[in-house]
C-alpha cells in the first residue's frame, strides 16, 4: 500500500550561492573531516534500520564534481562493513579505517569532471567520539533519532563532511510498520510492504551533512500550522500531545513574525520532534529540530529553545558557516532572536537581555574572540551570548530601520549559500553612516568584553 500526502508544490529550482575561495581548503578546527577537492550536489540515500538489533543497512548514491585532477579521494564513513563501492558504475578500490573511506576509481577523475559513487553498507549505528560526547546516530530505547552537529553525519552515512559543501538529499528508510519515520525534507511517499514500510523524503534545498536528520519513533503527527502559512507539523509521543500542544502553540505566531524580521521562511516545511528521550539540548536540523520530553512544562526557558531552534532555520541552516570559525554567526543571530522574539511578544526588551548578558559576562573570563573561538570554545554559552551581544551592538550603531532592511537582505542574498564573518562586515558596512571594523574588531576579534552600546 502506498500512501502519499496531499497536494504538494513542486519543488522550486535552488540557485547554488558561490562558495568563497576559503571554503575550498581544510577546516581548521577539523582539518581531519571532509575533501575539499571535491564537492557533492546529490546524495540519494536508500536506508533499513532494524530497532531491535540496532542493525542499518543500504546504499548511498552521490553525484559529486571534481574541483582538481583526482586519482582517489576520501568519504567519512563511521565503522560499517563494506559492502562494495562504485564509480561512475564501475568498482573501486577502496581502504576504509579511522572512519575515512578512501577511494581509488578505475579511472582517475579530471578536474571539472562530473562523477558518482555508490557504497553499500552495513552495521550498527553508533555515535561519533567528540570532546562533547557522542554525535550523530543515537538509539533510543524505542527507535532512534540524529543530532550531527559538527562532524556526526559519518555515523549513519558516507559524506563530505564539510558545512560548506552542501547538496540536496533523497532519503528512503525502510523500518517497521509501527514506527514513523521523519527526515529532512518533504514526505514524498509511505509505502507498506508486510510488517514494513519506507518512508522516502526529498530535501531540494542544499543543506550541509550535519544538518541531515533523521528520527524514528512511536509519534503522533501534530499539525501546528498549514498553508497559506509554512506547513508546520509536532511529531510527539502520545502522552505528551496535550503538553506539546500548549508549549508550542505559538509558534506559527513566532514563524511569521520571524519572518516578517528575517525575510521569508527559506524552507517548504518545519517539523518539530519530541523523542521520548531526555536531551542534553535541543538540536537543529535543516527543516526540523528534535526537543526531549525535559524541554516541554512551559516558561520562558522552553518558549526562548523554541525561537532558538526556529531562528536557525535562517541562520545556520540556509545561510551556512564557510568553516566551524564562524561559528558566532549560526548561534549569535539565534540568541539575538530570542530576544527579538521576547521583545516582540510582551516579554522583556532586547536591550534587557543585552544588559543581563552583559553582566553575566563581565563577571567570567575574557578569553574568548567569537570571531575565531578555538575548537575547545566553539560550544561554550560565552559565544552565544557574546554573539548575541554583537548583534545588538550592530542594531545599536545602525538603527533599527537599516539594522532590520540589513537582516532581510543578509538572508536574501545569501539563502542556501556560504558565508564568512568578512561577509557580513561587507554586507552591513552598505548600511553604516560610519565605518563598522571597529565594531566587529572589538565585539568579535578581542577577547575583552566591550562597554554596553547605549
Amino acid at each position: 500500500m502506498t500512501t502519499r500526502p496531499g497536494p504538494q508544490e513542486a519543488p522550486v529550482p535552488v540557485k547554488f550561492k558561490h562558495v568563497p575561495a576559503a571554503a575550498g581548503a581544510p577546516d581548521p578546527y577539523f582539518p581531519q573531516s571532509g575533501d575539499h577537492r571535491y564537492r557533492v550536489h546529490r546524495y540519494e540515500l536508500a536506508l533499513d534500520y532494524r530497532p531491535g538489533p540496532n542493525r542499518l543497512g543500504g546504499s548511498a548514491r552521490l553525484s559529486a564534481v571534481a574541483d582538481a585532477a583526482l586519482d582517489g579521494f576520501a568519504l567519512d564513513l563511521a565503522e560499517f562493513r563494506i559492502g562494495r563501492v562504485l564509480v561512475d558504475g564501475r568498482a573501486a578500490r577502496y581502504t576504509h579505517r579511522a572512519g575515512k573511506l578512501r577511494i581509488r576509481p578505475a579511472k582517475a577523475l579530471a578536474a571539472g569532471a562530473a562523477f558518482t559513487v555508490e557504497v553499500h553498507y552495513s552495521g550498527n549505528p553508533r555515535p561519533v567520539r567528540s570532546p562533547w560526547g557522542g554525535l550523530g546516530w543515537e538509539e533510543l530505547t524505542e527507535g532512534a533519532l540524529v543530532a550531527s552537529q559538527p562532524v556526526g553525519a559519518p555515523s549513519w552515512f558516507p559524506c563530505n563532511d564539510r558545512p560548506a559543501d552542501k547538496a540536496t538529499y533523497q532519503i528512503a528508510v525502510t523500518t517497521p510498520s509501527p514506527f514513523t519515520v521523519v527526515a529532512s525534507g518533504r514526505l514524498l511517499t509511505r509505502t507498506t510492504r508486510a510488517s514494513s514500510t519506507t518512508w522516502v523524503y526529498e530535501q531540494s534545498a542544499p543543506t550541509s551533512p550535519y544538518l541531515v536528520t533523521v528520527s524514528i519513533g512511536h509519534y503522533r503527527p501534530v499539525p501546528l500550522a498549514a498553508r497559506p502559512a509554512v506547513p508546520q507539523t509536532g511529531y510527539v509521543p502520545e502522552p505528551l500531545v496535550a503538553s506539546f500542544t500548549e508549549d508550542f502553540g505559538r509558534q506559527p505566531e513566532m514563524m511569521a513574525y520571524f519572518a516578517e524580521a528575517f525575510g521569508p521562511y527559506p524552507f517548504g516545511e518545519y517539523a518539530v520532534v519530541v523523542a521520548d528521550e531526555e536531551l542534553d539540548v535541543p538540536v537543529e536540523a535543516q527543516g526540523v529540530a528534535t526537543f526531549g520530553t525535559n524541554h516541554l512544562g512551559g516558561g520562558w526557558g522552553r518558549e526562548r529553545l523554541i525561537a532558538h531552534e526556529l531562528a536557525h532555520q535562517w541562520f545556520g541552516n540556509s545561510v551556512t558557516i564557510a568553516d566551524w570559525r564562524h561559528i558566532w554567526l549560526n548561534e549569535g543571530f539565534a540568541k539575538y532572536a530570542e530576544w527579538l522574539w521576547s521583545e516582540h511578544a510582551g516579554g522583556p526588551a532586547a536591550a534587557t537581555h543585552a544588559a543581563a548578558a552583559h553582566s553575566l559576562l563581565a563577571r567570567l573570563p575574557q578569553d574568548l574572540r567569537p570571531a575565531d573561538p578555538g575548537r575547545k570554545l566553539m560550544f561554550d554559552d560565552r559565544l552565544y551570548q557574546r554573539g548575541g551581544l554583537a548583534v545588538h551592538a550592530l542594531r545599536r550603531a545602525l538603527g533599527d530601520t537599516s539594522f532590520f532592511a540589513m537582516l532581510k537582505d543578509w538572508t536574501s542574498i545569501n539563502r542556501h549559500g556560504v558565508v564568512t564573518t568578512a561577509d557580513l562586515l561587507a554586507h552591513a558596512s552598505r548600511y553604516a553612516d560610519a565605518p563598522l571594523a571597529p565594531l566587529f574588531d572589538a565585539w568579535l576579534h578581542r577577547p575583552e568584553l566591550p562597554p554596553l552600546p547605549a
